[in-house]
């Protein structure tokens, strides 16, 4: 599987642009996902989009970066990541936008990933924060 990271966010400094990625490299041991997936910085949103979506159609996935604290970043990243792992490796079907079972499931483990992401590497604590 072959990750790919689009930073067309020209804000996001290099110490952020490296934590994103060392998270992005935690998340697949994590959550392993079978396709290769592109994963976009953005400056501003695009239709249907609040701070992060996914398009598991194209393995797309998209997160609003600028002006945010990265620890926010990372968690719609692990969102956006849980919906991938749901569609394209569960075979589950998108379902509700609020509530339902992938929603809820998504909003929950992004959560424990970033704390767990946290505990795992307290070096990094003081750009997450930034």
């Amino acid at each position: 599987m072959k990750i790919r990271l689009i930073k067309s966010d020209k804000s996001l400094r290099k110490e952020d642009y490296i934590l994103i990625k060392d998270f992005i490299k935690f998340l697949y041991k994590e959550i392993p996902l079978k396709n290769d997936i592109i994963i976009c910085c953005l400056s501003e949103r695009v239709p249907n989009m609040t701070t992060g979506n996914s398009i598991p159609s194209h393995n797309i996935i998209n997160v609003l970066t600028k002006n945010r604290l990265n620890r926010d970043i990372l968690k719609t990243i692990a969102h956006e990541w849980v919906h991938e792992y749901q569609i394209n490796c569960l075979n589950r079907e998108i379902g509700k936008q609020i509530g339902g079972r992938n929603e809820d499931e998504a909003n929950a483990k992004s959560g424990s990933l970033v704390k767990k992401f946290e505990i795992q590497f307290p070096q990094k604590n003081k750009v997450l924060y930034e």
